[in-house]
């Protein structure tokens, strides 16, 4: 599972010490909670080195790829059609919405009709994506502790990614929820 939307080193390494998977920074976005690359850098290099670190956009510039790729993240999640470099050695994970096309020129998609405001993901459409997806496919838009369990079992994605189902405010982490949350996948991933 992946917590995203961190702005500073203190929410990662909650986040870290809760258990997830992967930390996301927001670069190159009008949301508040986007950081410079600088701060992503500081963010990333503080995480431990098994949680994997994701640069997330929204953006559609290819120019603002640059700013993602010098965060060295280990992997970037961008809109379906934004190009990046061949060699840019990073994994991808490419955004969809309901209505969008499968992708396989990918390591795996996010579903995410929200991109990253907190509203609820279509449960007909992940199961599709789910289901006939030739790459991994995490679910996200609208989870929060008190949902995720029923969203794990209705869809079975390979993974799941909160942002502000686990905040106090825009950017900033709850620790109670973040650990709420981390606690219900992992029951959900060990029955």
């Amino acid at each position: 599972m992946k917590i995203c939307g961190m702005t500073s080193v203190r929410d990662a390494l909650l986040a870290v010490a809760a258990g997830a998977d992967a930390i996301g920074v927001v670069l190159a976005s009008p949301s508040p909670r986007s950081v410079t690359p600088e701060a992503a850098r500081e963010i990333f290099a503080a995480v431990r080195p098994f949680v994997a670190t994701v640069a997330v956009t929204s953006t559609d510039r290819p120019e603002d790829v640059a700013a993602l790729l010098l965060s060295r993240p280990d992997a970037v999640q961008v809109p379906g059609d934004l190009e990046l470099p061949p060699d840019a050695g990073v994994r991808v994970i490419r955004m969809l919405s309901p209505g969008d096309a499968l992708r396989d020129d990918c390591d795996a998609v996010i579903v995410d009709g929200s991109h990253g405001t907190g509203r609820a993901f279509d449960p007909e459409y992940a199961r599709r994506c789910v289901a006939a997806s030739p790459v991994p496919v995490i679910l996200a838009g609208g989870l929060t502790p008190h949902n995720v369990a029923d969203a794990i079992l209705a869809v079975r994605p390979h993974g799941v990614d909160v942002c502000s189902g686990v905040e106090a405010a825009p950017g900033i982490k709850d620790e109670r929820l973040v650990r709420a949350f981390v606690k219900i996948c992992r029951m959900m991933d060990n029955p």
